[in-house]
């Protein structure tokens, strides 16, 4: 879908084809773009729009450079950050002159937010660089939204890990749950650190590129403070991090322990079972000469020999504590 935002004063006015667009700035959003939409930009700016899979590069050189007048930039953005799983996608920002044209194949709530910001006149707009540097900030915004919720659910594991109580089938259960969420976690704040770093790269690339271009100090300096938000919020990624590999290693620590006590159950009967097994080999021989074998009591009397064999160990361990 292609989208026109043409700017008229403090406002963005929506145009429906770029014929009607004047001399003013404007800003081209392009959602989940077809081929004929990308050549009619590609052929009215004079430049060339990057591919889905062009945005998926990993290279810095494939992500950050300028080509044909315009400064291309791509970086990982979190989006479904309140659907339960926080989803990722690449999304390119190409600056070319006064103009700013917009490649995504998400719809990350950052772009309405920044729209909402504007109707209200609390984002300036006026040219394609203002409209960059107030995506970036609802970006940034989002991002701590994201950083959040990470640390909500990591707070609420933690309690939940260290307050496990119940049977043995219960805290196997709850910890096999727990490790599954660890794992999730996880990956979503690798994934959370692996978009912040691409974000960094980004401002540091565009900083550069606003100062070749000379554009408004204010912006560069918004972009700057920009800048300070993002690694803020990757050193707090960082200390995330660090706490859900500690709750890796306690949950697994506690899982060792559960097994430890099967084995330990396991040995302790076996060690229990060893005297009545003895008793019983014992009167199982067949030898000729066995007294025991033509009295007439002798039978009970194995049995109750083997029942007290059994019966010591376990007190025995009991009072150590071993069962």
């Amino acid at each position: 879908m292609l989208t026109i935002h043409e700017v008229t004063g403090t406002r963005l006015t929506k145009r429906r084809s770029l014929d009607e667009i004047e001399s003013a700035p404007y800003w081209i959003d392009l959602l989940h773009p077809t081929a004929d939409e990308d050549l009619a930009v590609e052929t009215a700016l004079g430049i060339e729009v990057p591919t889905r899979a062009e945005m998926r590069e990993i290279e810095a050189s494939n992500r950050l450079y300028f080509e044909q007048g315009a400064y291309v930039m791509t970086a990982l953005v979190a989006h479904n950050i309140e659907g339960g799983t926080p989803q990722f996608s690449a999304v390119t920002f190409i600056l070319h002159g006064q103009n700013l044209v917009t490649v995504r194949y998400a719809e990350p709530r950052a772009f309405p937010l920044f729209l909402s910001r504007v109707e209200k006149g609390d984002a300036p707009c006026n040219d394609g660089a203002a409209i960059l540097v107030g995506l970036l900030e609802s970006l940034v915004q989002r991002k701590a939204d994201l950083i959040e919720h990470i640390q909500d659910e990591v707070n609420r594991l933690a309690t939940q890990v260290f307050g496990i109580k119940g049977g043995q089938q219960s805290r196997t259960k709850r910890l096999d749950v727990a490790l599954r969420t660890i794992g999730r976690l996880g990956e979503t704040t690798s994934r959370a650190e692996e978009s912040t770093n691409s974000l960094d790269r980004l401002l540091l690339f565009l900083i550069q590129a606003m100062k070749q271009r000379k554009d408004d100090a204010q912006d560069v300096q918004r972009i700057k403070t920009v800048q300070r938000d993002i690694r803020s919020l990757t050193e707090h990624l960082h200390f995330l991090s660090e706490r859900i590999t500690f709750l890796l290693d306690a949950v697994l620590g506690m899982i060792s322990i559960e097994q430890n006590q099967i084995i330990k159950l396991f040995s302790v009967m076996a060690v229990m079972l060893m005297p009545p097994t003895l008793v019983a080999s014992i009167y199982g021989m067949n030898f000729r000469n066995m007294p025991e074998l033509e009295w007439v009591f002798g039978y009970p009397y194995a049995l109750l020999l083997m029942l007290v064999a059994a019966i010591v160990p376990y007190l025995y361990f009991r009072k150590k504590g071993w069962l």
